[in-house]
Order: structure tokens, then sequence, then C-alpha cells
């Protein structure tokens, strides 16, 4: 119960604390907007203040408005607002901030004045002593008042990435929790079985000591030796797994001979191997042969008891690949990468743990490949283990 509660606080925190956040992005977004209206209003005033002066002005100021001292200290005051100013026929008379390539292009400049319109209502600038003359002032945003209109998206865009590093930060906390409790898990299973698995051998000698048929003795010790490597295994995951070199032919003709007489009868296991020259690989053996067997049980089940599985060794002058294929029902190709994700099955028991294991033993603990080569359904799969050839004997 208590435990429930603080897992239900737990997630009430974490709740509020989005709350909180998206309150806080919320406000600053909304007193950012606020901050961009009250300037571009204030821009527009000042532009407004500027006009009222030329009117004022009573001349043309365009010619020498810098000799007034007013509207010299007005129109610096604006240095940062780009505007154009043209005459009643659009042709421009004066610009700032706005390259002299757009003013020459009669294109561009109609396009620049139809952005500044866009953006802030033209003024109209009238004198008295000739009422038919007049001039336009087109201006666009300052460069203060752009950056306070593209602020809210950058806003937008950090509390995106923060939501999103914290989202993978705690996703990643949940996931080493989860690994920890397997891990823990695996070793508790691991000890557990030492028991029975010690008891059992005394077993199987204090049967070899009676009128039994030894040969059924022999192969009830091979299961018992199979069981102590399960749990070797269980016992290793999460410890540091300690490579060294290895005959690769020996390491899987061990699991395939151990196969070959308990696997169905209209099941044929092939492997060439101990046909051919040894290659050697740094692995280690309990952890490695663990793969083999996973994927030779998954052939197994593809070929719901009638079939072949054919498992290859080949060598080049850098690697050794192991090939496990089999005439199975197969894989379509758009999941021959999924198979190999946590909890990902395709069958009606499992848990889809083994390819996950087998592909973090290679490629983690071995620092190898593993992937599926070849899959057709209806036609078999072939799944290939690559790991670096060492030549120590």
């Amino acid at each position: 119960m208590a435990l429930s509660n603080r897992r239900s606080l737990s997630f009430r925190n974490r709740i509020v604390i989005i709350c909180a956040g998206v309150a806080i992005g919320a406000l600053s977004l909304l007193y950012t907007n606020d901050m961009a209206h009250r300037l571009k209003q204030k821009e527009q005033h000042d532009v407004g203040l500027w006009a009222h002066a030329m009117e004022r002005a009573n001349r043309d100021a365009l010619n020498d408005f810098m000799a007034d001292p007013l509207l010299a200290d007005i129109i610096s005051a604006r240095q940062n607002i780009p505007f154009i100013i043209t005459d009643e026929n659009l042709s421009p008379l004066q610009w700032h901030m706005v390259p002299d390539e757009v003013i020459g292009n009669p294109d561009k400049l109609r396009r620049r004045i139809d952005k500044f319109t866009s953006q802030n209502m033209p003024i109209r600038v009238s004198y008295l002593w000739n009422s038919d003359h007049c001039h336009i002032i087109f201006y666009g945003r300052s460069g203060l008042l752009k950056s306070l209109y593209y602020f809210p998206y950058v806003q937008i865009l950090v509390i995106s990435i923060f939501c999103i590093l914290g989202f993978i930060a705690f996703r990643s906390s949940k996931l080493d929790e989860q690994n920890r409790v397997w891990i823990g898990l695996a070793k508790e299973t691991a000890h557990q079985l030492g028991t029975p698995t010690s008891s059992l051998l005394g077993w199987v000698e204090f049967l070899r000591d009676q009128p039994v048929d030894k040969s059924a003795v022999d192969e009830m010790a091979k299961d018992l030796a199979h069981l102590m490597k399960i749990v070797d295994r269980f016992s290793k995951i999460g410890s540091e797994t300690p490579l060294s070199p290895a005959n690769i032919n020996e390491a899987v003709g061990e699991s395939v001979m151990y196969f070959r007489k308990r696997i169905p009868r209209n099941v044929t296991l092939d492997y060439n191997g101990l046909a051919m020259a040894p290659v050697h690989a740094d692995i280690n053996a309990a952890l490695f042969e663990w793969v083999v067997e996973n994927l030779m049980k998954n052939s197994l089940d593809a070929l719901q008891g009638h079939g072949s599985i054919n498992v290859m060794i080949g060598s080049d002058d850098n690697t050794v690949t192991v090939d496990v294929k089999d005439t199975g029902k197969g894989i379509p190709k758009s999941r021959w990468k999924r198979i190999f994700e946590p909890g990902f099955t395709t069958k009606t028991r499992g848990w889809g743990l083994g390819l996950s294991l087998s592909r973090r033993i290679i490629e983690d603990y071995h620092h190898g490949r593993i992937a599926v080569v070849d899959s057709e359904p209806g036609r078999g799969t072939t799944i290939r283990i690559t790991l670096k050839r060492s030549f120590d004997k």
C-alpha cells in the first residue's frame, strides 16, 4: 500500500512539474508577444512623429532635412528602422537599410514596398506649400522588433529540446532501473539453481552404480551439464565478460551435437565446421554458445516439426562468420531489424527476449555483428554472426 502511494505521489509530482513548465512557457510567450506589440506601437508612433515633423517644416524636407536640428534629431533616432520614401508616383527618393539593388530593380522594389505595407501602414506626408505634392513613407520592422517576433519560436524550440532531453533522461533512468531488476533476477535465479543442480550431480553419480541403462544416464549427465551451462550464463549477466581465443568450430559444434539428439525426427541438422580447418576468435564461450543455441531454437520453432537447419562456418583474412539457415516460414524484410528489438515476437508464447539478448551478447560483449542476411516468407531465414578473426592457436 505504501509503495502504491509513493508511486501515485511520484506520478502526481511529475504531472505538477510538467504543468508548471507548460505554464511558465506559456506566460513567457505571452509576455514576449506583448513586448513585441508594444515595441511595434512605439515604432509606428516614432515614424508618425517623423512624418508630422516633415509636414510642419512646410517644405521639401528630403532635400535638406539635416539642416533642421529637430528633423535631424528625429531622423537619427530612427536609424534602426528600414524605410523607403517615394513620391506620389512611387518613385524612390530616399531609403535606409534597403539594398541599392532592390531600389534599382522595379520588381524587387515593388515586392519590398508590398512587404513593408503588410508590416506597417504607409504614411502619407503632405506639404502646405503644395497640396498636390506629397511623399509616402514605407517602413518595416526594426532589427529588435524582428528579434522579438522570432524569439517566441526560439523559446518553443528550446523548451521542446529540454522536454525531449528530459523525456530521454527519464526513459533512460527507467530502463536502467529495469535492467538492474532483470540482472538481479537473473543472478538470483542462477544462485537458486545452484543447489538443485549440485544435488542432481550426486544423483547421476549414484545412478551410474545402479543396474540401469548406462546410455540413459549418460544423456541425463549431458542434460545436467547443459543445465549447469545455463546457470553459468545467467550468473554472467551484467558482469564483466572476459574474452579468450577459442576454436569456433568446436564451440559451435558442441551446441550442434547437443541439439542433434533432441530435435524432432522430421528435422535435419547439418554442420560443416567439423570438416574444415579450425578458425579462431576471441569469445566468451558460455555466452557465445548461448547465442548459437538461441538461433537454432528459433529455427526449430520456425520449422514447426518439419524441415532442415544448416549451420555453416565461414572465414576470410579478418572475420569469422557463423550462419544459421533454416527452411522455415521466413521473415518479411520489413521485420529483419525489428526481430532483435526487446519484446518483439511472432510467437504465441514467449517474451521476445532471445534475439535481443543475442544481439547484446554479440555486439556489446563480443564487438561483432548479428543480422538477418536472407529471408523470404515460406522459404526460410539465414541469420549471420560476424566476429573478428583471431590467429591465436
